[in-house]
């Protein structure tokens, strides 16, 4: 099956693991590297994502990997599968990338991988993609997720620089999923313990609940969809903040692999739309 006419094909990074660090009981970091990085490079943003590509049960790929071969010579259920991860660090000098991995047992693709991985294993991945970073005229900042958001959380942290504020709420499953945070910034960190609660409660009940500082925010809300979209029509009906004052975004979605999350987050982002202007 051939792509449409039109449709790129993004570029296929080929990397090696080179370590790996178990930061929680549930999340992994895999610094990646490799000659296949050496024209790999990330702009200013803090969100900055790559998609690992895994081939499907039973099937294989002609060396050297090429993506836009594949799509072209192979039908779409032998495509590569898609798994998509925030870039938690980028050292250009070293030449290393290092992803953070929420792993959840045997369930799913690229968590399973990351769980067996070992120095040496080889992935490749697309990318990279990204749209947000903390803009320096806000008057404070609003960074808000869960397990999926943190390392872009994380990243946003560090970017901030010494005497800018912020609010940061992130969603773990207990207190042992809690990591270190590092910023220069006036940042108040709250953690949230999900124990039994559905995804995205704790973090409804918290935000809403803050007592906001004065002055123009800029907010970034990410994680599992169905909190997403609460607290974006939260922000954006209640408190009056401007659709440019956000950066939002559902990751994935309970229910649903990252396949069929896909396939409907255009129409989720469509509604999410109709109900700003509404």
């Amino acid at each position: 099956m051939a792509e449409r006419p039109g449709r790129r094909t993004p570029r296929a990074t080929h990397a090696r693991v080179e370590r790996i660090e178990r930061l929680t009981p549930h999340m992994l970091r895999l610094v990646l590297g490799g000659p296949g990085l050496a024209e790999f490079s990330v702009g200013e943003f803090t969100d900055h994502y790559v998609k690992l590509l895994f081939p499907p049960q039973g099937v294989t790929y002609p060396v050297p990997f090429d993506l836009g071969r594949i799509r072209e010579e192979l039908p779409r259920e032998q495509w590569p599968l898609m798994r998509t991860y925030t870039v938690r660090w980028w050292d250009a000098d070293r030449r290393e990338l290092a992803l953070d991995v929420v792993i959840h047992g045997d369930e799913g693709v690229a968590g399973p991988w990351a769980a067996r991985a070992r120095p040496g294993d080889e992935i490749h991945f697309a990318g990279p993609g990204g749209g947000y970073a903390p803009d320096p005229t806000a008057d404070w900042h609003l960074l808000v997720g869960d397990e999926s958001a943190l390392p872009a959380v994380a990243a946003a942290l560090e970017r901030l620089p010494a005497g800018a504020r912020a609010h940061v709420l992130v969603e773990v499953a207990g207190p042992e999923e809690e990591q270190k945070l590092e910023t220069a910034a006036d940042a108040t960190v709250t953690w949230l313990h999900r124990g039994a609660n559905r995804v995205g409660e704790p973090l409804l009940a918290a935000v809403r609940d803050l007592e906001l500082p004065p002055g123009q925010v800029h907010a970034f809300v990410h994680g599992e969809a169905g909190f997403v979209k609460e607290l974006r029509r939260w922000l954006r009906r209640d408190l009056g903040v401007p659709r440019e004052r956000l950066s939002v975004s559902g990751y994935w979605r309970l229910g649903l692999n990252e396949d069929g999350w896909q396939s409907a987050k255009r129409d989720w982002n469509r509604q999410v739309e109709e109900e700003q202007e509404g």
